[in-house]
């Protein structure tokens, strides 16, 4: 007799998805089990990516470019960084956790110092050249760019406190508010049309595995777990 290996995660995979749809029901055990299988399995595939893909060859494969066949010379200058790493560790060991703030004030000086430099270019300096108007452009270019820096400067009016929002500047403030609304709004939409997406695959998913060629997989894990969980509602009330 030989096991099928796919069968057996179709199931998990449809277990899992109606554990998390289980949620509308309420907080449940199912629920649980996915939502501490979701954060485990997470947590590991990141350990493991960020080792293999980071820490093995950027740095074990500089300080012992003999033993890790990664494409580097040796470099001593990678001790500081594994210093930096071990210091970490030192969180779990009272006595000596105050060695981590070390690393941790060198992560945040070093992550402060590239996302200034980011959101200056990113955000500010690009922001300006976006604003600018063509003028040799044609009529609709012209517009649309007319139209940004209006977004742009209303916006910016409605976020200044320094002047009550009266007469002019409450004007203009207001139209910022129209911009940052339609803004919201569009982000908002795409946020949930992402989602929908999502869900219309899920279902998707669970027709498909419902049929014969999968063994009823959606309709037998969705008739245990109904079972399951109106039982564990009938003892949980019994309890109160």
């Amino acid at each position: 007799m030989t096991i099928n290996f796919e069968i057996i995660g179709i199931f998990f995979i449809v277990l899992m998805t109606l554990s998390i749809f289980s949620y509308l029901y309420g907080d449940n055990p199912f629920y649980k089990l996915a939502e501490h299988i979701f954060v485990g399995v997470s947590a590991g595939y990141v350990f493991a990516i960020t080792f293999w893909d980071q820490i093995y060859p950027n740095l074990l494969g500089r300080l012992l470019p003999n033993y890790v066949d990664a494409g580097y010379t040796l470099d001593l200058t990678y001790i500081i960084p594994l210093i930096l790493g071990i210091f970490m560790l030192f969180r779990l060991i009272p006595s000596l956790s105050w060695l981590s703030r070390i690393s941790i004030a060198y992560i945040v000086g070093m992550g402060a110092g590239l996302k200034f430099y980011a959101i200056v270019n990113s955000n500010i300096l690009t922001q300006i050249k976006t604003s600018a108007i063509n003028f040799s452009g044609t009529g609709w270019e012209i517009f649309n760019q007319i139209l940004i820096l209006v977004g742009v400067f209303s916006g910016l009016i409605y976020f200044f406190f320094s002047k009550e929002h009266k007469g002019t500047i409450g004007k203009i403030s207001k139209l910022g508010i129209y911009f940052l609304m339609i803004k919201f709004g569009a982000s908002f939409g795409f946020a949930v049309m992402g989602r929908i997406s999502l869900l219309i695959g899920r279902f998707e998913e669970l027709i498909l595995y419902s049929s014969k060629d999968f063994n009823y997989a959606s309709i037998v894990i969705f008739l245990l777990m109904t079972v399951t969980l109106l039982f564990w509602s009938k003892q949980t009330n019994k309890g109160k």
